[in-house]
């Protein structure tokens, strides 16, 4: 009986993916999907095209007009050969379906991440519907964004004298303090960073120069960080702008206290204590903005942003994430993969983040915890983003009762649906609906049970 279950499963998921197949087949050729009426080598430019861009399926068998024409089974072990000659090789998912009759060979290519495959010699990516070789100025990008290519650890033509020696020290010491570094910091300069890995040689890297160097922008002019705050809600004129050199660890101080210079520090009474508090917690943005001077692409010439507007702080740097990385990997526990492991590796050393991948999640337990609503991760503009919002922010997709009840507990510390009921001249039903959901967005706090329950404004 469990055997029959188990084939009749398999059987609908099969029947399912056939399905789908035949739905692409009906759509045609695209960017993610190619016809071969006859096998030759060229089904190894689609291989690793596919590979290399968002993944797609092969079907041999069938000509580029969509007509069925069928393919000897033979050919099977002749894909999986091409796919294995590729640098480095491929392993699509290569099966056998009849379609109307006539043998198809399906070939489902996954999107590799981190990695650049070429057929012959030539890397390839899929453009529409077809397979265009990667120009020398493509697969250099490929390999910084894949950090195959590093900036950090490139040489710069620098001299001693050009290095801090003061801020070396004062490094040395907080990392001997902070991490137990056993280096001397009356140690030469040159010796402290051939131990910390900074040097090539007898030359200095350019991840020596951005984190000890007396005026890094002489070198590395788009290591920048423009902080502005803005007036109102957009991006239209500003209050305040101030652009932000130096070394990479005097630029996070300084964006820290220009934050902390343009937004509001407010006050509660708790018991009989008066607690003091950020309208945004300070601990996730400044992990905000150590992760976009640590992690931004320094091979880009644009600069990192922090925005301060009204209603949110953003905090941009040029480039992506890790092909390894999405946005929900963040809010979870990750891999550590830095575009810059020896400046990583340097703030680390002074605990100015942590090399566990913990930090995005951090940065979201913080903001939570003051009962703002989820900080926002985005990848735009070519570069990836840390929006925090205020709570009042969420206001502007609720009813008029909400708002109404939000403002009214500016002063009552709690409200139950009854009593959300009365003020609104509504039915408990409405008011449970409208109360759940702002529980729901993070602006009120459920506490209690049934009948006994009630909420409060989380602030």
């Amino acid at each position: 009986m469990e055997d029959h279950l188990r084939f009749g499963v398999m059987h609908d998921m099969r029947k399912k993916k056939l399905e789908g197949l035949l739905d692409a087949v009906k759509d045609g050729e695209g960017q993610s999907v190619e016809f071969k009426a006859r096998f030759t080598t060229v089904v190894g430019k689609s291989i690793c095209a596919f590979a290399n861009t968002t993944g797609g399926i092969i079907f041999l068998g069938i000509a580029d007009d969509g007509k069925l024409k069928g393919i000897s089974e033979d050919v099977e072990e002749k894909i999986a050969n091409i796919a294995h000659s590729c640098k480095p090789s491929v392993y699509p998912e290569i099966r056998k379906d009849i379609l109307d009759d006539k043998l198809v060979i399906i070939v489902e290519v996954p999107q590799s991440r981190g990695v650049l495959h070429s057929y012959k010699n030539i890397a390839y990516k899929r453009v529409g519907t077809n397979d265009m070789p990667l120009s020398p100025e493509e697969v250099i990008n490929f390999a910084r964004e894949a950090r195959i290519i590093r900036f950090d650890n490139q040489i710069c033509k620098t001299e001693i004298r050009n290095i801090d020696d003061e801020m070396m020290r004062k490094f040395l010491k907080s990392a001997r303090i902070n991490r137990g570094l056993d280096i001397d910091p009356n140690l030469a300069v040159e010796e402290s960073l051939e131990k910390l890995e900074l040097m090539q040689g007898s030359d200095f890297t350019y991840a020596a120069v951005l984190l000890f160097g007396k005026n890094p922008q002489i070198f590395v002019t788009q290591a920048e960080v423009r902080c502005a705050r803005f007036k109102g809600k957009e991006s239209l004129s500003f209050l305040d702008m101030k652009v932000l050199i130096g070394n990479v660890i005097e630029q996070i101080d300084e964006a820290g206290k220009f934050v902390m210079n343009h937004i509001r520090l407010g006050a509660e009474i708790k018991g009989f204590k008066r607690e003091e508090r950020w309208e945004y917690p300070l601990s996730a943005v400044r992990e905000a903005i150590t992760n976009a001077i640590c992690h931004r692409n320094y091979f880009s010439t644009a600069n990192t942003h922090v925005s301060i507007f009204d209603d949110r702080i953003e905090i941009w740097n040029p480039g992506g994430l890790p092909p390894e990385l999405s946005i929900e990997d963040l809010k979870k526990p990750h891999k550590s993969i830095p575009r810059n492991p020896l400046i990583a590796n340097a703030l680390f050393l002074i605990k100015y983040i942590e090399r566990w991948g913990t930090g995005t999640q951090r940065i979201v337990e913080d903001v939570i915890a003051q009962g703002l609503p989820e900080p926002e991760f985005n990848e735009t503009s070519g570069g990836f983003e840390v929006v925090f919002r205020k709570a009042e922010a969420l206001l502007e997709e609720f009813n008029k009762r909400q708002k109404e009840v939000w403002e009214y507990l500016r002063e009552k510390e709690t409200i139950t649906r009854a009593e959300y009921a009365k003020i609104c001249e509504c039915s408990i039903r409405t008011a449970s609906r409208d109360l759940e959901g702002m529980h729901s967005k993070g602006l009120l706090k459920r506490e209690g049970r049934g009948k006994m329950s009630y909420y409060k404004r989380l602030r």
